[in-house]
């Protein structure tokens, strides 16, 4: 039997003990476990099915009570992994062909997830013409999506315009103001043409992209703040008093991207250098699939991770915080593998109440968000010495290749690169994301049991990263299904129960609020890239078919 579990949330740790709260409507079929079963009733109408749910009691503490949870059709939700996904194809004259793929499932409603990518074409003049900047982006957010949205209009070109300011000028210093020189970029087609090569030394291309999201992170963080001091007069700074400012225009605009959080990762692909960077703010993953001939001729994937999960399970992240805090906070800068027993990404765009001093929090929300019955929950407990959580990535530089005839026994033998959220990390593995992208690529179709992957595509272990999400429960029993055609939605499915329709229509008929506590949100974003000879540009946008 299949024990469907609550996860984890990212906001803060819960305690499940429902242990007897799951009681059949009817007399139902179970098809759980003993710890959390569903029970499953028919009537002529609608099949449904009992779920645990915490409510507020009517002496306002929460306690447990059900709700009969209708049971959709696999044609329902088939349509609704679909809703979000895209098919892109840019093939610039004499190849290579690049074909990327984009697919979202929400849990939270509105959706906290985000996604961009642009590509940038190098101006006739750059000496290192012709070539492509290919920037692909996803964003996690959480506490809202107000964050999440903002980064997917505006970080892609941040970068970009980091990036040729360092060409343009390679002693500047970065320059404060990013958001205001943002303006005409955001008014750009994503076919613009960029007005200046970009460097082609990875380090310094490396901290450009890491400038980038650190002043971009600064200037949202600070932006209530310069609001509030434009609108002190004399007389207020003298007698200390904050005005109320809920009704300014930018009241809402500049304080919710700075309160809720989000996650960056940003592939950028410089196509006329081959150099690939991978920037990593929070516990969103990328993943590379990378062809290699064998002994055999049959050939494999390797399975590469280009980034680490960035939470307090990840070593490398505990030795930082602790590093960066006095030593009375080490026992408690990280509780349970979370910031302050709290957040769980250790970087994070906004997240102000991990950032701003306790003063700052108190003001800022007197000033905007009480008088908008919206006021700022505290800071935790043990905050003493913010900030707690930074933007700043971790950037990672490989270089990619194309295949050629004499690397494999298929011309043009695609890569790949896997961007998503944590919500498919905490489902899939690595290995397991490369294999079902290796076996789409390879054109299997149909319920493929788990066994038999390893057989049909096989992989190898090359650098797979520091996990720091909390440790699943592999499963080998079951089936994958090999039935999207787009690879993003062919991922999700998968995440959630692949061949076994069952789990995959109980998992995805619970609705919002309830479903956050049995998986997040998801997005995943599949760069595949293969030699081409073709005479003309193009970019194509194919909607998913349902």
């Amino acid at each position: 039997m299949r024990i469907i579990r609550p996860r984890h949330s990212r906001l803060a740790p819960r305690q499940w003990m429902y242990r007897n709260a799951w009681k059949p409507i009817t007399a139902a079929v179970a098809v759980g476990g003993p710890a959390y079963v569903y029970y499953t009733s028919r009537s002529d109408r609608q099949e449904i099915f009992n779920l645990p749910v915490k409510v507020k009691g009517a002496d306002g503490r929460p306690e447990m009570t059900t709700r009969a949870i209708p049971l959709l059709s696999i044609e329902q939700l088939v349509a609704r992994i679909r809703e979000r996904a895209i098919e892109n194809t840019h093939t610039p004259p004499g190849g290579p062909i690049w074909k990327f793929t984009t697919a979202a499932l929400a849990s939270n409603d509105p959706i906290e997830d985000a996604n961009a990518h642009q590509v940038i074409q190098r101006d006739e003049s750059d000496p290192s013409a012709p070539g492509d900047y290919l920037f692909f982006a996803v964003m996690d957010g959480h506490g809202g999506r107000d964050t999440s949205q903002l980064l997917s209009r505006v970080l892609i070109k941040a970068v970009a315009l980091e990036l040729s300011n360092l060409v343009t000028d390679p002693n500047a210093q970065p320059s404060a103001g990013i958001m205001q020189k943002l303006s005409s970029l955001m008014r750009a087609s994503p076919s613009q043409k960029a007005q200046a090569a970009l460097d082609t030394h990875p380090l310094r291309v490396s901290r450009a992209i890491e400038s980038a999201f650190t002043k971009l992170d600064t200037e949202l963080i600070s932006a209530p703040i310069q609001i509030l001091a434009n609108n002190l007069d004399a007389e207020a700074r003298k007698n200390k008093v904050i005005p109320d400012l809920s009704q300014h225009p930018l009241a809402l605009t500049s304080m919710l991207p700075a309160i809720s959080g989000s996650c960056a990762l940003m592939a950028v692909f410089d196509t006329a250098h081959k150099d690939l960077y991978v920037a990593c703010t929070g516990d969103s993953r990328a993943v590379a699939g990378v062809w290699e001939k064998t002994a055999d001729g049959k050939g494999q994937w390797r399975v590469e991770v280009l980034s680490e999960d960035q939470t307090g399970r990840n070593p490398n992240e505990l030795k930082r915080l602790q590093s960066e805090h006095p030593k009375d906070e080490a026992d408690y800068v990280v509780r349970q593998g979370r910031i302050l027993g709290g957040l769980e990404p250790s970087r994070a765009f906004g997240d102000a109440r991990y950032k701003w001093p306790r003063a700052v929090q108190n003001t800022l929300s007197q000033a905007f968000l009480v008088g908008n019955g919206r006021p700022l929950r505290p800071p935790p407990t043990l905050f003493k010495t913010p900030p707690y959580v930074i933007a700043r990535p971790v950037v990672t530089h490989r270089k990619f290749d194309f295949p050629t005839d004499t690397e494999t026994d298929a011309p043009g033998a695609p890569r790949f690169l896997v961007l998503a959220t944590d919500g498919l990390w905490d489902e899939l593995s690595s290995e397991d994301v490369v294999s079902l992208v290796g076996g789409h690529l390879a054109g299997l179709k149909g319920t493929i049991p788990k066994s038999d992957l390893a057989t049909l595509v096989p992989t190898s272990a090359g650098y797979l990263g520091i996990d720091g999400k909390t440790k699943r429960k592999e499963d080998a029993s079951g089936s994958w299904a090999f039935a999207d055609d787009n690879v993003s939605a062919h991922l999700i499915r998968n995440a959630f129960g692949g061949g076994n329709e069952t789990r995959l229509r109980q998992l995805l008929s619970i609705p919002a609020p309830y479903s956050r506590r049995y998986r997040d949100d998801i997005t995943v974003t599949v760069v595949m890239w293969e030699d081409g000879k073709e005479d003309a540009a193009k970019v194509t946008t194919i909607k998913s078919k349902l």
